[in-house]
């Protein structure tokens, strides 16, 4: 599994991030977690605003902050 967090280098994109390890670490599931701090990559996905995370290429959702219970919610 790939998951990516797609963001400037915000606060809230740093702490999506923070939260995305800390879901894998809970849930036990490995993943390689990536962050894509580049415009040109995060609008491939068609993201206007940020954070957002990608779990194997699908946007999970954008322009929010969750908590790690809702990332656990949405692993595979």
């Amino acid at each position: 599994m790939k998951i990516e967090v797609l963001g400037t280098g915000c606060s809230k994109c740093k702490t999506l991030y923070e939260n995305t390890n800390k879901a894998l670490q809970e849930s036990g599931k490995n993943a390689e977690v990536v962050k894509v701090e580049d415009i040109p990559s995060i609008m491939k996905y068609g993201v206007m605003s940020t954070p957002a995370l990608v779990i194997d290429g699908k946007v999970k959702f954008s322009g929010k902050l969750a908590s790690v219970a809702e990332i656990i919610g949405m692993l595979p």
